[in-house]
């Protein structure tokens, strides 16, 4: 009998030790793949900073590429701390879930119940048309032509006299106030400071140690310097006051933690399975709360990006395979999102695109004399196309203008960010329009001028 028992633990050591091994062998296998791909991202698109890569509650890749500082010579890894941006949005979406299961909100409440004063116009507004981009109020942005503090009266005082772009809950239109302004709906309905709130009842729970909301004056430890491409040279970006992004964008994070965050969301350690089924569940513009959702070869990808100035991030999420991809970058113009994707593809052994070098074309100087006026994104983001010793620029509102490069007679890219524009025309050949491609998203800028 024992011979049997130790027959038997032999046989079983041989398969544990033989799934181990193919294990092992995949996930080199995964590693060999994904650093050629990065290779052509550093080479490509100047890449620099920190991926993770998971599938199956396993960590596939970790590892940072590049400066996190170029000056001192200080190298990125998984423990690098970069600002995450429009990710943010994504934690104060689940803050406002968690307020609710406790009682204290409900996402059909009136907005106008957490505001100090409320314009007439936003009446019909409740806190679920802000959580899907569907309210109708105008993106104020966050660059420093702005204002010095991007408080909830600030906000205000910027809106009150502008009228809502449509009507309340029929299109879809991101817009980073709305989640500005439910970082005060948190803090009016929980009592405590946007940060705290996420402290004690997310980053604190789930051990994210190396999280926060950013401040200028902050002194952090592997803190990633943000960097902006001048041609084909890294320069420090431009200066943002942290307290402009605020719960739309102001979150400081690392991939390790980002990943603990992942883990999360596949338990009911924050909120309930029903509460995160409604968090997931794609709206207009295939947005739920926070993330956007769609249906890619049958399966769900919940992904979102996030951009300022020197950073941009990206994660997406393939729940029914288990797999998570994260990146973060310290370069502005770093097409995060397509790298994310493409890294996605190679965890899951289908065929991705290996980055390449967009290539300039010749097009006639005269071609460009149709594209040249002003294109509005919304009521405060004009578009300014101008035209200079026969070259095309193209300038947004608050922004120094960037030389666009001719893909085709009518599409163009942006060497310094991971931009194009593409000229619409009429049947009856006037341009009537431009489609913006900018990290990761699209939007239609009408032409006014």
């Amino acid at each position: 009998m024992k011979q049997k028992v130790n027959r038997c633990l032999r046989a079983l050591c041989l398969v544990v030790a033989c799934l181990s091994s193919n294990v092992s062998s995949f996930a080199q296998d995964i590693a060999y793949d994904v650093d050629a791909f990065m290779r052509s991202a550093i080479e490509r698109s100047h890449f620099r900073g920190s991926i993770l890569i998971a599938r199956e509650g396993r960590v596939l890749v970790r590892k940072g590429y590049g400066m996190a500082d170029a000056e001192h010579e200080v190298a990125n890894n998984a423990r690098t701390k970069f600002r995450i941006g429009s990710l943010t949005k994504q934690f104060t979406a689940m803050s406002i879930l968690m307020l609710q299961e406790q009682g204290k909100l409900n996402v059909q409440d009136s907005l106008c119940t957490y505001l100090p004063w409320c314009p007439a116009g936003w009446q019909p507004l409740t806190i679920r048309h802000l959580l899907t981009h569907t309210s109708g109020i105008p993106d104020v942005g966050y660059t420093q032509v702005q204002i010095s503090s991007m408080s909830v009266t600030n906000t205000l005082e910027q809106l009150k006299d502008k009228p809502l772009e449509f009507k309340v809950g029929k299109i879809f239109r991101y817009s980073s106030t709305n989640y500005i302004l439910l970082g005060h709906v948190i803090e009016r309905a929980s009592g405590k400071s946007y940060q705290a709130f996420l402290q004690k009842h997310i980053f604190g729970p789930l051990g994210m140690k190396d999280t926060g909301c950013d401040d200028n004056r902050l002194t952090l430890k592997n803190r990633a310097t943000g960097y902006s491409l001048r041609g084909s040279r890294p320069v420090r970006a431009a200066h943002v006051d942290m307290s402009l992004p605020f719960s739309a964008g102001a979150l400081y994070s690392t991939v390790e933690d980002l990943y603990k965050w992942d883990r999360a969301l596949y338990t009911e350690r924050l909120v309930s399975r029903r509460t995160l089924d409604v968090m997931f569940s794609p709206g207009k513009g295939n947005y739920g709360y926070g993330w956007y959702v769609e249906n890619q070869s049958g399966s769900r990808l919940i992904s979102h990006s996030g951009w300022l100035d020197g950073f941009h991030s990206y994660i997406v999420r393939v729940p029914d395979k288990h797999l998570s991809v994260i990146v973060l970058s310290n370069l502005d113009g770093t097409p995060a999102s397509t790298i994310a994707r493409a890294l996605a593809a190679i965890a899951l052994g289908v065929s991705h695109s290996i980055l390449k070098e967009r290539q300039v074309v010749k097009v006639n100087a005269q071609t460009f004399d149709a594209y040249l006026g002003e294109y509005e994104v919304g009521p405060n983001s004009i578009i300014s196309i101008s035209r200079e010793d026969g070259r095309l620029f193209g300038g947004m509102t608050g922004r120094a203008k960037v030389e666009l490069l001719p893909e085709s007679e009518s599409m163009f890219f942006v060497k310094e960010y991971d931009a194009q524009i593409v000229f619409v025309k009429n049947p009856a050949g006037r341009v009537t329009h431009s489609i913006v491609r900018l990290n990761g998203r699209s939007l239609e800028a009408k032409k006014i001028k």
